[in-house]
């Protein structure tokens, strides 16, 4: 499928947002379905600029890649075709299988983390729960070098947030079994103490101020784990917005995308013009971040605008209404429409791997399919 959206839905914008993707991947047995410590191997084995793209990542069974800075879908699209490729080729050199899934879905009995300083001082900061089986997920960096508006669109991006979670669920598996949620990602997350929905900050000193404060009660080691749904990178001139499981697909990947650039594009238009963004309670988010995960586009979702719970997709249909014109303005609502389109005929990645499971009874079929989908571009 391609990204290029009809062209009477077209209007490209000189001024469009840039973005980049990282997507991490688990390595698994072909055969067990279980983690595999490949990723040196992995690494090892790309070449070109697929490794230069390439990052070590918490788990020896996991590894990442990272699109450059891209200004379209179409480039974005393609530079997500040529890692995963490069990667895939890589993984099978090394006996393993790289799967886009959000959490381990069988076991992992190689917990130890990689031989890296930084690894080894989260180890003895944070104990086991450093050592939970892997998760990958699928962080989206949109370009915002204003680090003060940046902290007033992840202000803004608060209410939207669980509706971007729920159209990533990728992870109703864990132990060989169904959660029952369709993030378990999400859920195993939650006991980091430096993960979950982003705080309502005043200002960008506000901002630098907590998270000081933060490192100075050891909740963090530094900037760098500022874990939070939305945040402004610490390394990057951007907004990165991290609630996602790893899609299932390259067009799930680049939809996301998509979305991610026009709410932020949206989001700080009304920044600018100085709408105030919703100071929803805290308790409030989490409890829409859960449902997101638990329900994903299946179930009901926390409207936190207006209180109360809502079907998914009336929320998810709401949300195109209002980015609709940012996505117009970077050439990209036709593309949209038509992912979402599908997505709501397939179902999330969860719903599939629940509809292989309930078909074949077989989990090796359910990583089977993802295997493919991971391949596929």
């Amino acid at each position: 499928m391609t990204c290029r959206p009809a062209a009477a839905a077209t209007v490209p914008d000189l001024g469009a947002l840039t973005l980049g993707v990282e997507e991490e991947f688990l390595l698994l047995d072909p055969d067990s379905g279980r983690n595999l410590p490949v990723a040196d191997q992995v690494l090892a084995a790309l070449r070109g600029s697929a490794r230069e793209q390439s990052r070590q990542e918490f788990r020896h069974s996991m590894v990442e890649m990272i699109t450059p800075v891209c200004a379209d879908l179409t480039d974005l699209r393609a530079h997500l075709v040529a890692l995963r490729r490069s990667a895939v080729e890589a993984a099978a050199a090394a006996g393993a299988r790289l799967v886009a899934v959000g959490a381990t879905p069988v076991a992992e009995p190689h917990r130890t983390v990689p031989d890296k300083p930084r690894y080894h001082a989260m180890s003895r900061r944070y104990g086991p729960v450093a050592h939970d089986p892997a998760v990958c997920g699928c962080h989206v960096h949109v370009g915002l070098s204003d680090r003060e508006l940046a902290v007033q669109v992840c202000n803004h991006l608060r209410v939207w947030l669980p509706v971007v979670q729920a159209i990533t669920t990728n992870s109703p598996l864990h132990d060989g079994h169904d959660t029952g949620h369709a993030s378990w990602r999400s859920m195993q997350l939650e006991r980091w103490p430096s993960i979950g929905p982003t705080p309502y900050f005043d200002s960008l000193a506000d901002y630098d101020r907590t998270v000081d404060e933060l490192i100075a009660a050891g909740i963090m080691l530094d900037a760098a784990m500022v874990y939070w749904y939305a945040r402004p990178s610490s390394a990057y001139p951007t907004v990165e917005v991290r609630v996602g499981d790893v899609c299932p697909e390259v067009d799930d990947a680049v939809l996301v995308a998509a979305l991610v650039r026009a709410l932020v594009a949206a989001l700080a238009d009304d920044v600018r013009a100085g709408v105030p963004a919703p100071r929803t309670r805290d308790c409030l988010v989490a409890a829409a971040h859960w449902r997101a995960a638990h329900d994903g586009l299946d179930g009901e979702l926390i409207d936190l605008r207006a209180g109360g719970t809502r079907p998914a997709w009336v929320l998810v249909d709401e949300l195109m209404t209002m980015i609709a014109p940012a996505l117009l303005r970077h050439g990209d609502l036709g593309y949209a429409l038509g992912q979402l389109a599908r997505l709501r005929r397939e179902g999330t990645g969860a719903t599939r791997q629940r509809r292989v499971l309930e078909r074949t009874g077989d989990l090796r079929a359910v990583i089977d399919d993802l295997a493919a989908r991971t391949s596929a571009g």
